[in-house]
């Protein structure tokens, strides 16, 4: 987070942070219990509180920082703000101004003031991620319906935030289904560009460095790249498969010569889970696919298996 200039820009900070309600003196009680807080965001901020400040509890950001994000989840902008200043400052979670930056404008685009404020102290940078905590939990049935109702605010990350505005141009641009896209980057790296997989699969759209080479890849940590070479793939697997997209997920993720191996979805578990995943949420078994791009697209390096 950039400097504070002076005393009194810090002051005025701490202020706002006070007159958003987050920094009260919360009176000592037993905590309620999960069932009960689980679903209702001021219980949450309240025990957050607690823990931030040690009233009455001992002083635990960890769990500080963990309430917030439930409650941020649940689209409360108070909470949101709380959360990015945990980030800003490394209070329970790692220290990292990007995500602050992203949980912050969640807030400000719900009219929170102080987060307003927080964004002119904190350097955004496209494609930041969000923490794993305020993505949705994929073991649950999902669709992009729903993930859109997850709370006022989870809209915004999700389809009004930069990847998504980077998907939306360079997919239509590609011919392929922006929400085909999203759901390979949600169920691959969680929007989260730095993400590295233990294959050494790396950023958005997990491209390991012969597929990134395949497809002219030079960064696999620049979002715009990253998600060019993943569409690229996208569109040789939709040809290849003849626009099935079951086919599709299993080959990206464990590669095409697997798939074409066991003529269909491998039986290896994470890819049949992932598959399941990807088509949970894109809701449809089939896509468009471009006549002819097999002749003028070469088959590079076909990893036999991505993950296994």
């Amino acid at each position: 987070m950039k400097q504070f200039k002076n005393t009194l820009q810090r002051t005025a900070v701490l202020l706002a942070f006070a007159a958003a309600g987050l920094a009260r003196t919360v009176a000592a009680e037993p905590l309620v219990i999960a069932e009960t807080r689980a679903g209702n965001p001021q219980l949450l901020i309240a025990e957050a509180i607690q823990y931030e400040h040690a009233e009455g509890v001992p002083r635990d950001y960890q769990r500080a920082a963990a309430l917030y994000c439930k409650a941020a989840k649940l689209g409360d902008a108070d909470a949101q703000y709380a959360l990015g200043w945990m980030y800003a400052n490394g209070r329970g979670v790692a220290r990292d101004d990007a995500i602050a930056a992203q949980i912050f404008s969640l807030a400000a685009d719900r009219g929170h003031v102080a987060a307003k404020a927080m964004q002119r102290y904190t350097v955004s940078s496209q494609g930041a991620p969000l923490p794993g905590c305020l993505l949705p939990d994929l073991n649950t049935q999902l669709s992009f319906e729903t993930l859109q109702n997850l709370g006022p605010g989870m809209d915004q990350a999700y389809f009004k935030g930069p990847i998504y505005k980077l998907v939306d141009k360079l997919a239509q641009k590609s011919g392929i289904d922006p929400k085909l896209v999203m759901a390979v980057i949600l169920v691959e790296s969680g929007f989260n560009p730095k993400a590295v997989s233990p294959k050494n699969a790396q950023g958005l759209m997990q491209l390991i460095p012969e597929t990134a080479q395949r497809f002219r890849v030079k960064n696999a940590f620049d979002p715009e790249e990253n998600i060019k070479g993943g569409i690229a793939y996208l569109q040789w697997l939709l040809a290849f498969f003849k626009g099935d997209v079951a086919l599709v997920a299993a080959a990206y993720n464990s590669g095409e010569g697997t798939v074409e191996k066991y003529r269909g979805v491998p039986p290896y578990p994470e890819t049949q889970k992932y598959v399941k995943r990807v088509v949970q949420l894109y809701q449809k078994t089939a896509h468009p696919y471009r006549q002819g791009l097999l002749d003028h697209v070469a088959w590079g390096a076909r990893p036999v298996a991505r993950r296994q």
